[in-house]
Order: C-alpha cells, then structure tokens, then sequence
C-alpha cells in the first residue's frame, strides 16, 4: 500500500476495505415473494461465484439453487402468476439484447421464451387474472420497432397481438390484458398518449406533451374506465393524474411544486394507487390509501433507514420491505400485515458492517447563474482538509444521484478521498424547468455546474485545488473528457468508463431500437442533421491538443449504447499527440462492467491511478482471475 500525501503514522486512517467487499457480488439480494406467498426467491452467488436465483420455502431452511447461468450472471428476475414459474432476463457479453427465460421451480427446466437471434425482449405486463401468459415486446420484425406479442407460459408459444406502427415506445394494457394505451414519440421531439376503447378500433390521441414536457401512461383502474397517468403539463414537476377516459377530465392524485412523482404503489389485485414517493433529499412517502397507513407506520418503525416495499404476495398478508442506509448493507424483513410484525430475512452485503464505512451528506450549492445544484457530499476518516477529491458525475444525464449506500464512494473516501456527486442540470427528478436547463448545454453549462461545485468546495477548504480528479459512467465519462479538454487545468487527471468522446458518432451509432428517440435526444443535445458543427464543438474528440492531464478509460467491447469506438478514437487521437492515456478493454462487458472479475479489475487499476496523480492510498492489485481486460498505457 502506498501514498505520497497521507502517511499512515501521521494519521487516524481507518484500515483499507478489500475491493472484493466493495465491488464483489452481494452474498444475498433481490428477495421476491411468490405470489401464494409460500416461497421466497433472491439471487445470490453459486460456487462459480455466478449469480443465480436461489429458492427457499418460506419459513424454511431449504434454500437451493434454480439457475445455473454460465458466465455473466442473473441480475433481473420476477414472479410470474403461476405460483411454480420465475422470470429472469438475460443478455450476451453486455450487448442488451435481453432474452426471457421461465424456470419451473419445482423441475428446475428453464425455457428460453424468445430464442430469437439479434432480438431484443422488453416485458410489458403480466396480470393475475392471465396467469398463464405474458405481454412481451420484441423487435422480431424490425430492429428498430417493438411490436408486442403474447407467449403462453405453459408451452411457449409465442404469438404476435399488436403491431406497433413505428414511433411507440411504451404499451400499456388494460385489466382484460388487451392493450388499449401506448405512448408514441413525435417528430417534435415530444410524445403523444394514445387511447382506443378496444383492439380493433384506431388509436385515438388523448394527449401531446411537447419537447419540454414529460409523460407517460401508468395503469387502468379495475373498471378500465379511468387511466393512470404522469406528466408534467400545467406544472413544473411530474404529477400523477386520473384520466377519465369517457370525459377526459384529469384529477390530480399526487403531486409536489419541486419534486417529481417517483415510486407509485398500486393495489395487487384492486389496481387502485396506495402511495406515491418522492425522492428529494432522500425518499419520501405519500400513503393515498388509508387501508396501508398503519403498516407504513409500523414498517417506518422496524429499523432506521430509508425503506421500501420491495415485494408482496397477491392476497396482500405478507411484504418484504427494504431499508437502505448510507453506511451499510440492505436490510431485508417479511411484515406480517395482520399482526403488524416483522421476520429479519438477511441482508445484502453482511460483511459490511462494522466496517469504517462513512455518511453521504446531502448538500446543496448555487450555480454561476443563480440555479440551485443539489448533490451529495462523502468525507474521508482520519484526515484533514483539505482533501484530495473525486468530482463522481452520474450517468444519464436525464436520471439522478441518490442517497445511501455507494460502493464507489465509499471506495474513494476509504482510500481517502473527498467525494462530490453533483445532480447538475439536466438531471432528473427536480422538475422540467430543471431537466431542461440543460437542453443543448452538454459541455456549456452542464459542465459549468461541475466546476461550480468544484469552487464550492475549494472555498470551503474542502478540497485541496492541486488534487482533483473528475470521474464517471456513460455521459459521465463523457463529463470526464470535458473536464480535461474543455477545462484542461482544473483536474488533476480524470476516470472515464464507457464515455462517448464525440456526439457525432455517438448519434449515428445509436440502437435501431432508440430511433423512435433521436428526436428527443436532437432537442435536447443538438441536431445530426444540420448542426453538425455544434455537435462537433461539444465533442471532446476534437479539443484533444488541449489535455494536459492524464486519462484513464474503461469500455465495454459490446457496449450497444457506447460503441467500443468512442473510446478508441479518444485513446488514438491521445497517442498520436503524446498524451498521457491509459486504456482497459473488456471483451465480454457491455455499457458498464457487470461480471465482478471485470469490476475488481477495473477498480483496481483505477485505485492505482488515482493514487498516482492524486496522494490517495491503494490496495495493490493482486492476480485478479477470470477478468477479459485488455490494458494499454501510452
């Protein structure tokens, strides 16, 4: 372990936390009620260390293994309506072109329910009524479009039900399982929500929302008269409405002046709201329904941290809730709703309690020009400020940063570190006015709000302004090459993963299925087709004689969204000018690292990185098996 700012004897350091801790597979996670409320699923680790759906009976002790997935891992899993079928979803190497399989929990068959090549399967709905089927979304017939079909859980069959005309992008069915709504995107950039009373009349239009607007179709009452809906017409946060469907009047159901409509719970079988959350500094509940008001009171009281209703069984006796804290694991607990009692289950991550894990701090700064920034603020243990620091920008742009726990903050800060998780405009989940502040400001005030946080933190005696370094994932890797081109002496080096390095290519090399989007994502970027040069002037590929401080990239080979050519380009044009870079291929990931050997990888070379430009400390890297990537320094 090494340093060249902190020595240890000079300091109260906490002991450095193992990055198998950190970034290794969880022991348990993701528990699921099936809908009879006899069995509990989660997935967890087989002896491959390869994530699979486990199964216990509940109350029991007889967890076994239903999976056996070969190499990446099982990350997305649900209950159907057959109380012996699961659900999961699984791609190949990361390139997102998920496939349904069904697992027979009490054969342990797994059927692959759409063995179709190149195809990509998004589920639409599954409702207790139709047990035995499923909505599924498939672009079987045009890679750019998904038309919607209905696969019969019994035997598979698969057979088509609605064709989508080539701009909708969301489908949404009624209680008789017949799609009857849709959201469709528009030339304008913006969207359109279409209705039709039944499946062979012509869809209708009920609403346009322009390209500053947000919205989108939720569910239908039981009656199938009134559609749930969201969206942020006549306000500047997303609201959650009722829409008469015979009148088209709108009643709104929830709602707040600053804050968008997050989580919504609906009633398993009744289909009428129960509450509503709203993620503001933290998660915030609104019970609508006052059959669950006291079990939100008693489950608020069964531990401390911010808790969730994670799953629930159809006759609505028992839920698994979910407490999240900033310092630890995930706690999992079964609630009784008829005794108003609680069974600890597990948690996530077990081995990290008791570790010197730090609090996330939500904070909050002014812009340059007058916009309130919100993020979240991680301090190290046992050394003083000023402190090296890592500005960590989310992806997106359009989603957020919340609070709880972080692996790669409580990375950065163990190692000593200062970290800033800035939710800049553009971010979601604080209204439209706020989301489209950042319309056209990739790389202008976008970046801005970056640097702003950054002096915030320098004026506090935070940070330390000779060591800083920007990091981040998707357009926060690309956050990270606009901070060492376009702001080239603010950093002292800067982590990128899986970054686009030039919005030209990035656009042209787009998912067929993101067609529908381009005009969203033109309004709010710049347009392919006649601003290319703007593009081009908010693409760090070009400015690349103005970095003076070192790179390092991650990328996926498989990478659907980011192609393994954005980052290539950057890495090229780098070496070519004698530019400090150091480039980690992975041949088996996509737009992110999900198998934990890449991850480990990864996140050690980055560990050593970072404490060569900036001081901090690091765990040596040790022969990491089974990991694909491919590393070249220039």
């Amino acid at each position: 372990m090494t340093s060249t700012t902190v020595k240890q004897s000079e300091t109260n350091l906490p002991p450095l936390i193992p990055r198998d801790i950190l970034f290794g597979n969880p022991q348990r996670t993701s528990p699921q009620l099936s809908k009879d409320g006899k069995y509990l699923a989660y997935i967890a680790p087989d002896d491959k260390n390869i994530l699979q759906v486990w199964l216990q009976t509940l109350g029991e002790k007889d967890d076994r293994k239903l999976t056996n997935d070969p190499k990446r891992g099982i990350r997305a899993y649900f209950w159907t309506y057959q109380p012996e079928t699961l659900i999961y979803l699984q791609d190949s190497d990361g390139d997102e072109n998920f496939h349904l399989y069904s697992v027979n929990i009490k054969t342990n068959i797994v059927r692959d329910l759409t063995p179709f090549q190149g195809v990509k399967a998004q589920v639409i709905d599954l409702d207790h009524e139709f047990p035995d089927e499923i909505l599924v979304g498939l672009n079987l017939n045009n890679p750019q479009k998904f038309d919607v079909y209905r696969i019969n859980l019994n035997n598979g069959t698969v057979e088509f039900n609605t064709e989508n005309p080539g701009n909708i992008v969301g489908w949404t069915a009624n209680p008789q399982f017949e799609i009857l709504a849709a959201v469709a995107a528009t030339p304008d950039g913006g969207s359109e929500l279409l209705y039709r009373e039944t499946v062979d009349r012509p869809w209708e239009i009920l609403r346009h929302w322009g390209p500053d607007d947000e919205g989108g179709a939720l569910s239908f009452s039981s009656d199938g008269k009134t559609l749930y809906i969201l969206g942020t017409h006549d306000a500047n946060a997303e609201r959650l409405l009722a829409l008469d469907l015979a009148t088209k009047e709108e009643t709104v159901i929830a709602a707040d002046e600053q804050y968008d409509v997050g989580g919504v719970i609906t009633h398993p079988t009744k289909r009428h709201i129960q509450a509503v959350s709203f993620y503001k500094d933290k998660l915030y509940w609104q019970v609508l329904d006052e059959e669950i008001a006291a079990d939100f009171d008693a489950i608020a009281k069964i531990r401390p941290g911010q808790y969730s209703l994670i799953s629930r069984d159809l006759a609505d006796t028992k839920w698994i809730v979910g407490y999240l804290n900033d310092d630890g694991p995930v706690y999992y607990y079964l609630y009784d709703r008829q005794s108003k009692s609680s069974t600890f289950l597990f948690s996530n991550r077990p081995e990290l309690e008791d570790l010197p894990l730090v609090p996330m701090e939500p904070i909050s700064y002014q812009a340059r020009d007058g916009l309130t920034i919100n993020g979240y603020l991680t301090l190290p243990k046992g050394i003083e400020a000023p402190y090296a620091t890592v500005l960590l920008v989310h992806g997106g742009p359009w989603a957020r940063d919340t609070w709880g726990y972080d692996p790669q903050a409580q990375w950065l800060a163990n190692r000593g570190y200062a970290v800033l998780q800035p939710n800049f405009r553009g971010s979601t989940g604080y209204g439209k006015a706020f989301v489209n502040a950042g319309n056209r400001q990739w790389a202008a005030t976008m970046h801005d709000d970056l640097i702003d946080g950054v002096n915030w933190l320098i004026e506090r005696g935070i940070a330390d302004p000779d060591k800083i370094a920007i990091m981040g994932g998707s357009y926060g890797g690309y956050a990270t090459l606009v901070g060492l081109t376009f702001t080239p002496d603010v950093f002292a080096c800067g982590v990128d993963i899986v970054g686009p390095s030039n919005l030209i290519t990035l656009m042209q090399s787009i998912p067929p299925y993101w067609k529908p989007l381009m005009a969203m994502f033109q309004h709010r970027v710049g347009n392919l087709e006649t601003e290319e040069e703007f593009l081009k002037s908010r693409s760090p590929l070009f400015f690349v004689d103005k970095i003076k401080k070192p790179l390092l990239i991650g990328q996926g080979a498989n990478d659907p969204r980011v192609k393994q050519a954005e980052s290539e380009q950057i890495v090229e044009a780098m070496r070519r000018a004698n530019k400090p870079v150091e480039y980690v291929l992975y041949t088996d990931e996509g737009h992110g690292f999900a198998r934990p050997e890449n991850r480990l990888h990864f996140f050690a070379v980055a560990e050593e990185f970072l404490a060569k430009y900036l001081g901090g400390r690091f765990e040596p890297a040790t022969n990491i098996e089974g990991h694909s990537g491919i590393v070249q320094k220039f």
